[in-house]
């Protein structure tokens, strides 16, 4: 495979977002599935928070792994990628400082593009971790982002989430982080196309849409006319390999199978219900 500096890949992902065409990520998790990736065509990766919480420890995604254990993650990526990577980086690991830290880390690893969310994270004694933050400390957030990069190619994108808020606070929040300069908005929770087209007709920076797999997003010629250049249709691919590593080492035991699917997998093997349990019984918070 040809061998690409990070700077040509933050490169070649600006021309994607500059480009009239929509693009699907492809979801990696490890070096491996970045080469796969690459050679199958993707044009983008992302490694999500989600998915790296389960691969480095095992544990479902309520902001328990740490910046540092994320970067060796993208680190071990970047060393590989022959595709721009986006990372999830959550809400920075922290306020607008530790944002600045994020940024930097990222960058290093070599990392395409980042996307910051204004998601309160880790959830506050007795709140649920979909609280958002005010918009004034979020703006905050990407302006210390784009302070922090050294690489102009790096794109840092602000990250919203329609089902949280109302899709006039929405528009509202996109535009105050477009102003602030972010490269694009990531629009989390919109249901369908005309709620689509309330918060498109109101940007000019490029959208990217976590979907998954929602049919009612489906039309990438149209999806493409609103700006939308990057869709995420979630993780397939790593919880089809806790399933294949489920059934390699099952039937090596010579154990039925049980009629458990990947993502039912993922969480018991995360074990997400005792994380529910300690999270009400030591936050009062019950998801």
């Amino acid at each position: 495979m040809q061998r690409l500096s990070h700077h040509t890949l933050r490169t070649n992902f600006r021309q994607l977002l500059a480009s009239d065409s929509c693009y699907h990520t492809a979801s990696v998790f490890d070096p491996m599935s970045a080469r796969i990736a690459a050679d199958l065509g993707f044009e983008v990766g992302i490694l999500g928070g989600s998915v790296a919480s389960l691969q480095v420890l095992a544990a479902p995604d309520f902001a328990l792994i740490t910046l540092s254990e994320f970067v060796e993650q993208a680190v071990r990526i970047g060393r590989v990628a022959r595709l721009p990577i986006i990372a999830d980086a959550d809400h920075g690991y922290g306020n607008a400082l530790n944002v600045m830290r994020t940024v930097v880390e990222l960058e290093r690893a070599g990392i395409a593009a980042l996307t910051i969310e204004d998601t309160l994270l880790p959830a506050k004694f007795g709140r649920k971790s979909t609280d958002l933050i005010g918009q004034f400390e979020a703006v905050g957030k990407i302006r210390a982002a784009l302070e922090a990069r050294v690489d102009p190619e790096l794109c840092i994108i602000a990250r919203t989430n329609a089902k949280v808020i109302g899709i006039e606070e929405v528009i509202a929040r996109a535009q105050a982080y477009q102003a602030a300069g972010a490269d694009g908005i990531c629009l989390v929770g919109i249901e369908d196309f005309e709620q689509l087209e309330q918060v498109a007709e109101k940007l000019s920076v490029p959208l990217m849409l976590v979907t998954y797999g929602n049919p009612r997003l489906r039309d990438n010629a149209r999806l493409a006319a609103l700006g939308v250049r990057i869709v995420v249709n979630g993780h397939a691919a790593y919880f089809a390999a806790i399933k294949a590593t489920y059934d390699c080492l099952r039937e090596q035991r010579q154990i039925d199978a049980c009629d458990l699917n990947a993502s039912q997998l993922s969480v018991k093997y995360s074990t997400a219900e005792e994380y529910l349990e300690w999270a009400e019984e030591y936050m009062q918070v019950k998801e």
